[in-house]
């Protein structure tokens, strides 16, 4: 059974929150898989990867590119494990697919946006139910993630 986190957005937007929580499953080695609402929202996870910072980027590719096999990120709308990620994100509601092949399960969600809570609320009772291990964690203040359940 994979882990199912919930990370509940209150004081960033996903834009500014996503790229620590990649930087850190790839720094474990894992494959990363994100499935997003629309591909809009996929297009511009694309673009923001590329220049979230100075610094750094995240190598990255999405489902339309090609070789998506060969990405550490891949960026999808579908629910396939094309790079055999062992960690898949959830967001703006993204359904899951069969979570069987992952270690770790990933909702991100906006706090101010009542779909994407009832979105969440949903996700929660179907990986409670499905027997998965559920922890859920929102921001405080100064950003950083706290568990509270």
């Amino acid at each position: 059974m994979a882990e199912a986190l919930f990370y509940h957005l209150t004081e960033s937007t996903l834009e500014q929150a996503l790229p620590a929580l990649l930087e850190k499953s790839v720094q474990r080695g894992w494959s990363v898989v994100i499935q997003t609402g629309t591909e809009e929202r996929r297009d511009a996870l694309d673009v923001h990867l590329w220049t979230f910072r100075d610094d750094s980027f995240l190598a990255h590719g999405t489902d339309r590119d090609p070789h998506p096999s060969e990405q550490p990120i891949l960026l999808t709308t579908g629910q396939a494990n094309a790079n055999k990620a062992r960690i898949r994100f959830m967001v703006d509601g993204a359904a899951p697919p069969d979570l069987s092949d992952y270690e770790r399960a990933v909702f991100m969600f906006d706090g101010h946006d009542a779909v994407q809570l009832e979105s969440a609320r949903g996700h929660w009772k179907d990986m409670k139910a499905a027997g998965h291990s559920v922890t859920y964690w929102q921001q405080t203040g100064d950003r950083r993630w706290e568990r509270k359940a």
